[in-house]
């Protein structure tokens, strides 16, 4: 499944992220985690120092690379240079499978150790000095959305994204790449404001949506957020001293991690797998399709001086069991 993590800046979004791939990972499910947000902040949520998270590759450095490898033999696509953040896959492209090896993981993932398994972290790199005034952040994300819309993830594999903060995701139409967007909200006013706004942009997109109280205190704040968001509460998170020492570096192992909080994890694993028997692949490609042709014409033909509408194969519609097919391709 693939899974994104939403909410406004200092929500929690970032730490119930990882906390989510930690329980993943403690239920031998295979990870690839992502890390969208302009903060980025995952690598350190997940146990790296702060040298080893600065040294992540940046996947947007690596956007070449990943074009060219995912273009394969696709007739419909004249050559890497063309290919835009929404290019869509066709019959000759390659895709993408959670567990398998690739030139993409190989130039873009590092392993990470966890107490209970290795996952694999990806992130888009942070925004630099040179980026200011001459580049936006949704320049950063471009090689996300590229890579999802030619991954195929099967049941019990999982793709976590930690989004960027607030609704700046749906400036593309990365938010429709998931099968469960959980928005972390806090039992405030502000905390909740994201939530509306997800919820009105999303539901012409039949985007799956489940709200994760965070920072809750006792039974008034359950009930402002029932409240506030109705059925879409799944479930609520509260303080946890596991937690704070993971925020100070010090973590004990994940399985100290408090009960409730544990139990709470798995809620969200069984809404996610919950969200699998609902999965409409000619919708997602319709999708794809749709926000490639709407940036083709925005912006897209003027860029690469072609018609990026002559990419979509209307043949082609993205499912599983395609990457056995994708992998036999020459590298």
């Amino acid at each position: 499944m693939k899974i994104a993590f939403v909410g406004k800046g200092g929500s929690g979004k970032t730490t119930l992220s990882s906390l989510f791939i930690r329980h993943l990972a403690a239920n031998e499910a295979p990870v690839v985690a992502v890390d969208a947000d302009i903060n980025q902040h995952l690598g350190a949520a997940l146990g790296l120092d702060e040298g080893e998270a600065a040294a992540l590759p940046a996947m947007g450095a690596h956007l070449p690379l990943i074009k060219d490898y995912l273009r394969g033999s696709n007739p419909r696509i004249a050559s890497a240079e063309t290919m835009i953040k929404t290019t869509p896959p066709g019959e000759g492209s390659r895709l993408l499978g959670v567990s398998e090896d690739n030139p993409v993981y190989d130039a873009c993932a590092v392993s990470v150790h966890l107490d209970d398994g290795d996952i694999r972290l990806m992130a888009t790199g942070p925004f630099t000095e040179s980026d200011l005034g001459v580049s936006c952040y949704h320049s950063k994300v471009g090689a996300v959305e590229l890579c999802l819309n030619h991954l195929v993830d099967g049941p019990e594999e999982y793709v976590v994204v930690d989004m960027t903060a607030g609704s700046d995701s749906f400036a593309s139409g990365m938010f429709t790449r998931f099968d469960m967007t959980f928005l972390v909200a806090e039992p405030t006013r502000k905390g909740v404001s994201v939530y509306r706004q997800y919820k009105e942009y999303a539901r012409d997109f039949g985007v799956a949506l489940k709200v994760v109280g965070n920072k809750v205190q006792g039974p008034e704040d359950v009930d402002f957020l029932r409240e506030e968001v109705g059925d879409d509460l799944l479930v609520t998170v509260g303080y946890s001293d596991w937690v704070q020492a993971m925020e100070k570096g010090r973590p004990p192992r994940f399985e100290q991690l408090e009960v409730e909080n544990r139990m709470s994890l798995q809620m969200l694993q069984n809404a996610a797998e919950d969200s699998y028997e609902h999965r409409d692949w000619e919708r997602y490609t319709r999708q794809m399709v749709h926000f490639h042709l709407k940036n083709a014409e925005s912006w897209g033909n003027a860029k690469t001086g072609a018609d990026l509408a002559s990419q979509v194969d209307p043949a082609f519609v993205l499912g599983e069991r395609m990457t056995d097919v994708s992998a036999a391709q020459p590298a």
